[in-house]
């Protein structure tokens, strides 16, 4: 029985795993989107997070954590650099998954995994969302640009 077994062996021995998904990690942090199946996605997403909230510390301990992980000085570099400089002010949720539709070969469910933060498109989106305003009658906003107007007339009768 396989009691509280509970991350996705992906049909590999656990050094081939632990090597594809540290070389996954690295493309995903070089190139801030990587095309992969919906499995290899969701068991990147449980490995690559906790590295990038171990990365908003730099110290020398947590380069040597990531490090371990990665083995690509390079890599651990632009994380410890540029990516945590961008992920500094966000609690969690690092990553992000769309799906893509089915591999033609084989059928596997495909999906790009990305980093949040580099997407510039989804930012745009949210700040065009904030920009909508509500609609008024014409009517409320005459009186609001006439009433100060009056008020100004007034004053420079009085002097």
């Amino acid at each position: 029985m396989r009691h509280n077994k509970k991350f996705n062996h992906l049909g590999r021995t656990a050094s081939h795993r632990s090597a594809m998904l540290s070389n996954m990690a690295c493309s995903l942090i070089k190139h801030k989107r990587i095309t992969t199946t919906v499995a290899k996605a969701k068991a990147l997403k449980k490995f690559v997070e906790p590295l990038l909230t171990k990365s908003k510390q730099d110290t020398t301990n947590s380069r040597r954590v990531v490090f371990s992980n990665l083995q690509d000085k390079f890599v651990v570099t632009e994380l410890f650099k540029e990516v945590s400089v961008k992920i500094a002010d966000r609690p969690g949720g690092y990553t992000r998954i769309i799906k893509i539709g089915n591999r033609l070969g084989d059928n596997a469910e495909m999906c790009f995994i990305e980093l949040v933060d580099y997407n510039e498109n989804m930012a745009k989106e949210t700040v065009a969302k904030k920009a909508t305003r509500t609609r008024r009658s014409k009517k409320a906003t005459a009186e609001v640009v006439e009433a100060p107007a009056v008020e100004e007339t007034q004053a420079e009768s009085a002097e």
